[in-house]
C-alpha cells in the first residue's frame, strides 16, 4: 500500500489521480445546470448507506465513479446563479489552484519548523489585512477556521483584558441580529445566560446606539463590568451594518472593548465603491474576517485580527516539544502562539495566491457587483406587490415574503412562504434561504455570484408565487 504514499516515487501517480478528479469536476461544472438535483434524505441515505468502507475499490476511476452516485451529482452547487440561500460564495480560480498546492505539501502552520516559508506568507496576509482595516503599527492575528472561531478567540482576548475574577459580573453587548457564535462564545468562555445582553435595532436593522448607551449606563450602575461591544459589520440575515463610529466611542467611554464582526462586510475592505460603508472599523479592538465569505476563498478562510498583539498573549501556552519558551527570545515565529488551535492548515496560501493573480481590484470589483445587484433586486421585490421586502440593502442580501392578495392570515401566509422555500429546494430550480423577522417566516436571497442577473432574481420570484399559490390554492380546496 506503498503506493499510495505521495513522494518522489510516486509523484506520476499523483498527477494523473488528480488530473482524472479534476477532470471529473471540471465537467460536472460544465454540466450543471441547476444548483440542486431536488434529491431527499431517504433517496440519498441508502446509496451511502450501503457503501461498505472495510472494502475498498482499489482503483480510482472506480472509486471517483462511486463519488459521482453518492456525491457529485447531488452536490449543491454554489456556482450555480440561481443558488441565493446562504452566505456560501462560488471560488476564485487562484484560490483552488493554492488548496491543491497546499494540501499535496500539507504544512501544518503552528511552529516554523513546520512550515518556514507558510508562516511569512500568512504572517504578511495578516499585515495587509489589518493595514486594510486601518488598525494602526503593532497590529497583528492569525488565520482560523472560519468566524465563529474567530469571534471565541476575539472574546476570549476580551474577557481577560476585562481583568476581574468575578466572570459572573461580565456583559457583552450585541445587537439583537447578531450572529448566534456570540451567544455561544459566551457559554464556552464560561459566563452566565444573562452575559450577553442583546441591545435592540431599528427599521434599518442597525444596532440602536441609543439603546447601547442606555444598557452600557445601566451595566455601569449595577456594578457590573462591560467586557465587550460587538458591532456587526454585515448581519447574516440583513447586511446590515451597526454605526461604528457612535459604538466605538461609547466602548472608549465605558472602557469596553470593541469586537467588529465584519465576517461578511469584509468585501468591503477591498471594494472600490463602497469602503466608506465601513468607517470606524479602523477603532475596533478585534475584527472577524471571512475570506471565504466575500473574497471568493475555498472553506475555510478566516482571521481574526488584533489592534494590539500583545493581547494575544491570552492565547499563548508553551510546550517543550512544540514552542519552548526559549523560541520567542530566538525571534522563532510560531503561530500556534497566537492560535486556538495547534495542528492547523495552511490556508492562508489561498488567499495568497488569489491577491497575486487578481489583485486587490479584482476581489472588490466581484463584491461591488454582488452589492450592486442586491440594489437592483431591491427595486425588483419593491415594484412587485406580491412581496414584501423588509430592508433596502447595505451589502447584499435580500429579505422578502410572498403576501398573497386573497389571504389576510399571516399563519397562513407564513406556511405559504414556507412550502414555497421547500418546493422550490425540491425542485432544484433555485435555492433560496429563509428566517424569521418578527415572528414571521420571510425568504431570503443572499447575493454573491457576480453571475447571477436580475432576470435569474425575476425567474426565482415567480417560481417562489407559483409554489406558494399552488400551497394556498390546495388548502383552499381541503378547507372546502
Amino acid at each position: 500500500m506503498r503506493s499510495h504514499l505521495l513522494n518522489d516515487t510516486t509523484a506520476e501517480t499523483y498527477r494523473r489521480s488528480v488530473t482524472e478528479g479534476i477532470e471529473r469536476v471540471a465537467a460536472k461544472l460544465a454540466t450543471t445546470t441547476k444548483p440542486f438535483t431536488g434529491v431527499g434524505v431517504d433517496a440519498l441515505s441508502p446509496r451511502i448507506d450501503a457503501i461498505d468502507l472495510d472494502k475498498p475499490l482499489l482503483d480510482t476511476t472506480a472509486v471517483l465513479d462511486e463519488l459521482e452516485d453518492v456525491y457529485l451529482r447531488d452536490a449543491v452547487y454554489f456556482h450555480h446563479p440561481r443558488y441565493l440561500a446562504h452566505l456560501n460564495c462560488p471560488v476564485v480560480i487562484p484560490a483552488v489552484l493554492g488548496e491543491a498546492v497546499l494540501s499535496a505539501v500539507n504544512s501544518s502552520l503552528d511552529t516554523w519548523d513546520q512550515s518556514a516559508g507558510g508562516t511569512l506568507i500568512e504572517r504578511k496576509l495578516i499585515d495587509w489585512t489589518t493595514a486594510r482595516i486601518g488598525l494602526g503599527p503593532v497590529a497583528d492575528g492569525v488565520f482560523t477556521s472560519g468566524g465563529t472561531q474567530s469571534n471565541l478567540q476575539a472574546l476570549l482576548l476580551a474577557r481577560e483584558e476585562a481583568k476581574t475574577d468575578n466572570l459572573a459580573d461580565l456583559r457583552i453587548f450585541a445587537s439583537e441580529v447578531s450572529h448566534f457564535s456570540v451567544k455561544k462564545s459566551a457559554k464556552l468562555l464560561g459566563l452566565g445566560a444573562d452575559a450577553v445582553v442583546s441591545v435592540p435595532v431599528g427599521a434599518d436593522k442597525r444596532m440602536q446606539t441609543v439603546a447601547l448607551a442606555r444598557e452600557l449606563e445601566r451595566c455601569e450602575r449595577e456594578g457590573l463590568v462591560p467586557m465587550a461591544v460587538v458591532a456587526t459589520a454585515g448581519t447574516t440575515d440583513f447586511g446590515s451594518i451597526d454605526p461604528l463610529p457612535e459604538i466605538a466611542e461609547l466602548c472608549e467611554q465605558y472602557g469596553a472593548w470593541m469586537h467588529v464582526d465584519a465576517a461578511y462586510g469584509c468585501g468591503l475592505l477591498a471594494s472600490l465603491k463602497y469602503r466608506d460603508r465601513i468607517e470606524g472599523i479602523e477603532r475596533a479592538d478585534s475584527v472577524t474576517v471571512d475570506y471565504h465569505k466575500s473574497f471568493f476563498q475555498p472553506v475555510s478562510s478566516s482571521a481574526v485580527l488584533v489592534k494590539d498583539a500583545a493581547t494575544l498573549r491570552h492565547a499563548t501556552y508553551h510546550a517543550e516539544y512544540l514552542n519552548p519558551r526559549r523560541m520567542v527570545q530566538e525571534r522563532i515565529p510560531n503561530q500556534v502562539d497566537k492560535s486556538l488551535q495547534t495542528t492547523r492548515r495552511f490556508d492562508a496560501l489561498k488567499l495568497w495566491m488569489t491577491l497575486r493573480v487578481m489583485g486587490a481590484d479584482g476581489i472588490g470589483e466581484l463584491f461591488d457587483e454582488v452589492c450592486d445587484l442586491a440594489a437592483e433586486g431591491w427595486k425588483l421585490l419593491a415594484a412587485d406587490p406580491r412581496f414584501d421586502v423588509v430592508v433596502e440593502p447595505t451589502l447584499s442580501t435580500l429579505v422578502f415574503r410572498y403576501i398573497p392578495a386573497a389571504v389576510t392570515d399571516p399563519a397562513e401566509i407564513d406556511r405559504a412562504n414556507l412550502y414555497a422555500r421547500k418546493a422550490l429546494f425540491a425542485s432544484g430550480d433555485a435555492v433560496v434561504a429563509g428566517t424569521k423577522v418578527g415572528g414571521r417566516h420571510y425568504l431570503k436571497f443572499t447575493l454573491l455570484n457576480p453571475e447571477t442577473t436580475v432576470e435569474d432574481m425575476s425567474v426565482v420570484l415567480d417560481l417562489i408565487a407559483g409554489h406558494a399559490e399552488q400551497y394556498l390554492g390546495e388548502s383552499l380546496d381541503r378547507a372546502s
